[in-house]
């Protein structure tokens, strides 16, 4: 597998090429690039299999633009897309096969299986999220802890999201809280709390090292490949592991 690396002088992009190994890149790309580095997609030409993009979700446009145009699979690491984008995303998928995750740790996804499961069986209860990240963490909430109460939604009907609860007055039974720490160089922890009063659940996952982003992608980059056109996540690829 040949892979096309966009943001590849960024952290994550220097802890993937390494994971990756030179036999299987096919292009690195970066804005400020590097010795050996592309500065734009459009710039190589050459043979490649997927990309793979950690860059911003604000380049999406050229990153699609680009893989339509030469028919690839595109992974999408980034986090923080608006509704334009999303909706830009999801028209690109009709024509290539396109996996997008805010998260790309297989421990987080197996995380929003249980979350999932436990918000159907546990009945009523209150839940709440804690997410804490780096001190340089742009989005607030995490994509990841959206990620995680927009599947709990979908098991609990008219569930609804209090982010940064920060008024007086009892929480609604119906609320999701959802809470974000960001401090010194913690590298992701997310934690879901599901109380009836008479017991507590608590699912949580901690992220130790960038490097398991990196190995899920390379992971899913793999399964993609081998996908047909159409909008795919870490659900989806987890039904095939």
């Amino acid at each position: 597998m040949k892979l096309i690396i966009n943001g590849a002088n960024g952290k994550m992009g220097h802890i993937l090429t390494k994971m990756a190994g030179s036999e299987n890149i096919a292009a690195l790309v970066d804005v400020k690039p590097a010795e050996g580095m592309f500065t734009s997609l459009d710039e190589f030409t050459g043979p490649a299999d997927c990309v793979i993009d950690f860059t911003n979700h604000t380049a999406i446009h050229g990153v699609l633009s680009y893989c339509l145009k030469r028919n690839l699979p595109v992974l999408i690491a980034t986090t923080g897309q608006t509704d334009e984008e999303l909706a830009e995303i999801h028209k690109a998928s009709e024509k290539i096969a396109v996996f997008q995750s805010p998260n790309m740790s297989i421990g987080v996804a197996l995380v929003a299986d249980l979350a999932e499961r436990v918000a159907k069986v546990f009945g009523e209860c209150d839940i709440e999220m804690i997410e804490a990240h780096h001190n340089q963490k742009l989005d607030v909430p995490s994509g990841t802890a959206l990620m995680l109460a927009k599947r709990i939604q979908e098991a609990r009907e008219g569930a609804t999201f209090n982010i940064g609860r920060h008024e007086n007055g009892k929480r609604s039974p119906s609320e999701i809280g959802i809470h974000s720490l960001r401090y010194g160089t913690e590298v992701g922890t997310h934690e879901v709390i599901f109380s009836n009063g008479l017991e507590t659940i608590t699912i949580r996952h901690d992220a130790k090292d960038r490097a398991l982003f990196a190995r899920g992608a390379l992971s899913a980059a793999k399964w993609l490949v081998n996908q047909k056109p159409g909008l795919y996540g870490m659900r989806d690829f987890l039904k095939e592991a």
